[in-house]
């Protein structure tokens, strides 16, 4: 081998050598690469289902300058439906979107087909005596709280009545028994969402019955599955609580302040369930 191509084939191996020496240095500053965790799911999106009481034939309560129950909670509950799906977080159905007739036992049927994550049945009640105004919810109880409860709740159960419904004929003290048994838990919820209720009306000055919350056996009320609560928004027979339902601002302002309690009554439930 001749002195030249001994020099250039020792300065090829050496320049290898050099490339090769480089290439795992480089390899060995290259940082690994961080494994990416992917994304939680984001959780479903809550039900909730939006009675506006009576409709069609049953026209509920009537004000004095003629506003009907069924018109104005009716716009409530649309108002309501649009402030709760624009977050994303809830997924809303009304059991009536016109004025029709549906058996309250129908309301609550298809609250529990759809598995309905909450159910709010909106009212807006008369009184004797017109001077009582103000807010109030109720919430299901074998035992009313007090008689106006007793009789609010007999009057709205008579809706069923223009139906034609013909009711169970079991005994009342079997049907107490029944539905003891299978509302104990739904019943304590209801009754967590009801309190929500009547601190967000607190909170947002929102005039409020005495003794706001109260119990009866309202049949819109009657389901094993779901918690939910009877609210009335004011008393069409007091002058000022009829012409407030009738003020666009103010039937904003109610759904604004039902969409704070639920968003308060989820926000508790989940921090319980994680407790």
């Amino acid at each position: 081998m001749t002195p030249l191509y001994r020099r250039d084939l020792l300065a090829a191996l050496s320049g290898l050598a050099a490339f090769g020496a480089g290439t795992v240095d480089a390899w060995a500053k290259t940082p690994a690469r961080k494994s990416v965790k992917k994304p939680a799911p984001r959780p479903r999106p809550k039900l909730i289902v939006l009675d506006p009481g009576h409709g069609g034939k049953d026209p509920g309560a009537l004000g004095a300058r003629g506003t009907r129950e069924k018109t104005v909670v009716l716009l409530v509950a649309r108002e309501l439906q649009r402030q709760l799906q624009a977050g994303g977080r809830y997924r809303v159905m009304l059991t009536r979107t016109s004025d029709v007739f549906i058996p309250l036992r129908t309301r609550v049927a298809r609250a529990e087909s759809a598995k309905a994550d909450l159910f709010l049945s909106l009212h807006a009640d008369s009184h004797p005596d017109s001077d009582v105004r103000g807010a109030s919810v109720y919430t299901l109880s074998e035992e009313a709280s007090d008689r106006e409860a007793a009789a609010l709740a007999a009057r709205e159960n008579r809706a069923d009545a223009l139906g034609s419904l013909r009711l169970d004929r079991q005994s009342d003290s079997v049907v107490r028994t029944l539905v003891a048994m299978a509302q104990r838990g739904t019943v304590n919820d209801s009754r967590r969402l009801a309190e929500a209720m009547v601190e967000a009306f607190g909170r947002n000055g929102v005039r409020r019955l005495r003794r706001t919350h109260r119990r009866a056996g309202f049949a819109v009320l009657t389901s094993a599955e779901i918690p939910a609560a009877l609210v009335e928004l004011g008393y069409l027979s007091n002058s000022h609580d009829e012409k407030m339902l009738t003020v666009r601002q103010h039937q904003i302002h109610l759904a604004r302040v039902l969409r704070a309690a639920v968003d308060a009554y989820f926000a508790a439930d989940s921090a319980t369930r994680k407790a």
